[in-house]
This record gives structure tokens, sequence and C-alpha cells, in this order.
């Protein structure tokens, strides 16, 4: 388990810079075992750039962030093709998303082709321009951000697009105790005539982590024990999210749309995931309770009644959790 050991100290080494976000640091290092993409809700100014930034920083990797705004295009994310006039040839000049961590900023407020583009990166792992399919990085981890107060001129994700995310991590405010921490830290960096919430600082620590041991801690992850009860079990949550009602007759006009067999795949990866970042060898009730909710959250479509009655998402996945029997 020494590869454990490793991301193990790259989350705590993470964790010093990212202050307060314990949560999203350890989803980010989730989706990237689990070779998946995560989508992070959030307040301004609760370090998500930061986060994904001083990741890449730790990873032999590049990061490109992309500004989503109305009047972005498919090509400035996917590349275009150059004429050359000296000889009448067309070059591919390579777009943003050909990097190794692509932070996708406010993407709901890019329209729905721009949308698309990226997350048919996502899904296929190729970009295809003209005639020519070009391949993307083997390590490619996207993380786009939701703004939850500004809705006007914004264009929210489809269900449908939503459910290539692997996760949907919400952020909260730090705590005071955290936050207090924050005030030190950037009166600090002030002091030393830089600015620690900038580009500026540098993150890496004395040695980051290769391609080739991500590749190789996603197949250890892999390589987990579930156990044929806790198969079971997923599946059993995920069901329960199209047919509550075989678990409470309340929820039976609670949810117009369920999750899709993508959520129990992405509930066995990341609760493989968690366990190892855990240092065990098998996976528990608790690694799949751990995960659902952020597997689940975006999958979920309630009715209106629901809606109409105060129940949020988050809601409904803790009554299919508590619904579901723990083997």
């Amino acid at each position: 388990m020494a590869h454990s050991d490793a991301f193990r100290q790259l989350e705590a080494h993470i964790s010093e810079r990212v202050v307060g976000q314990p949560h999203l640091v350890n989803r980010m290092l989730l989706a990237l075992l689990c070779d998946g993409h995560l989508l992070v809700e959030g307040a301004p100014g609760l370090a998500k750039t930061r986060a994904i930034k001083v990741l890449s920083q730790c990873i032999e990797g590049d990061f490109h962030r992309l500004q989503f705004t109305p009047d972005l295009l498919p090509a400035d994310l996917t590349g275009t093709e150059i004429y050359r006039p000296q000889d009448g040839s067309f070059r591919f000049r390579q777009g943003p998303l050909f990097h190794n961590l692509v932070l996708a900023d406010e993407i709901n407020r890019a329209p729905a082709k721009v949308q698309s583009a990226l997350l048919e990166a996502m899904e296929e792992r190729q970009i295809t321009v003209g005639k020519k399919t070009y391949p993307l990085p083997s390590l490619f981890m996207v993380m786009a951000t939701q703004n939850p107060i500004e809705q006007e001129g914004t264009y929210p994700l489809p269900e449908a697009q939503l459910d290539r995310f692997l996760l949907h991590v919400r952020v909260g405010y730090p705590d005071a105790e955290n936050e207090q921490r924050i005030l030190r830290i950037n009166r600090t960096a002030a002091r030393a005539g830089r600015d620690a919430t900038r580009g500026g600082a540098s993150f890496a620590p004395a040695v980051p982590i290769s391609t080739e041991t991500v590749e190789t801690a996603r197949q250890a992850v892999l390589g987990l024990h579930l156990a044929d009860e806790l198969e079971r079990y997923i599946v059993n949550l995920v069901i329960a999210t199209r047919e509550p009602a075989r678990i409470d007759p309340a929820l039976a006009q609670a949810v117009q749309f369920g999750a899709s067999p993508r959520a129990s795949i992405a509930i066995d990866r990341a609760a493989r995931a968690h366990a190892w970042l855990a240092g065990r060898d098998y996976v528990s009730p608790d690694d799949i309770q751990n995960v659902a909710p952020d597997v689940l959250r975006h999958r979920v479509l309630l009715s209106f009644e629901a809606e109409a009655d105060g129940m949020m998402p988050d809601d409904f996945i803790e009554r299919v959790l508590a619904g579901v029997g723990v083997p």
C-alpha cells in the first residue's frame, strides 16, 4: 500500500494549502483515482480554483483554467484548424482541453454548444475536428464549478449532461478556526510581499506524483475487494432512487427520474477509492454511504410536488440511505 501512503501524504499536503475544505480535497483525489470528473458548487472565494491549481502542482501534469462566458465558442475549447497559405494546407492548433487538469470555471455561463463540446471530451476522451480525431491525455480530469447564488444569464446543465460527472460536491464556508488560519496565512504572505490567494506562490511538494504512479494507483483501487452483498447494496441504493416507494410509500411521487447505471458504476469506483485512501484493501458499507450523496446528488430529478414541499435532493438521498438496509 505504498502508493496509498503517497496519496494520503498528498491529501495532507493539499489540505495544508487549501484551508477549511477537507471534503473538496478528498473528492478531488477520489475523482483523480477513479479517472472521473468533478462538478463543484459553492459561493465565490471558497478556494475552488486554488484547490485544483494546488493539485496540478502536486502531480506531473499541466493545468489550464477556462473562464466560461456567454460568448465562448466550442473551438475556444477544442482548438481549430489554421490555414497555411504557404502550402495550402490546414494545421490543427490544440485548444485548452489538451491539458491534464482543466478548471471549467462557472460552466453554466456558457451556451449549450460549448457545454456539449466539453462534456463530449469528458466522456469520449477525444476531440474530433473536421475529419480527424485527436486523443486527449491519459491523465485528463475536469473540475467544473457553478455559482449557486447568481442564476441570471446562466444556462443550467441538462440532467443527461450532469450524468457525465462522477461527483457533484457542494462547498461550504470554513468554520471560525479555519477562517482565522486563512487570515494569518494571508497576513504572512502579504508581509513577504506576495499574495497567497493568487498564482505567484508555489504549492508543489518535494517530489510530485508521476502520471505512472497515478495509473498504478487506479489499478490498485480497482483491485480492492468488494463483497457480493455490498455490490447488491449499491444496486439496491440506485434502484431505490428510481422506485422509492419500495422503501418508503411517502416517497412514491417524490422523483421524476432516478439515477442511471452510471451511478452504480460511480458508487463502486468512488467507494473503492475512498477505502484505498483510508489504507484498507476492502470496501465497507461506510465507504459506500460516504460517497453516495456526492454521486447521486446530480443524478436525481425530483418531482414538482416534492420541490413544492421543500424537499431537496440531499433530503431525498438521506431518506434512501436510511431506507435501504445495510447488509
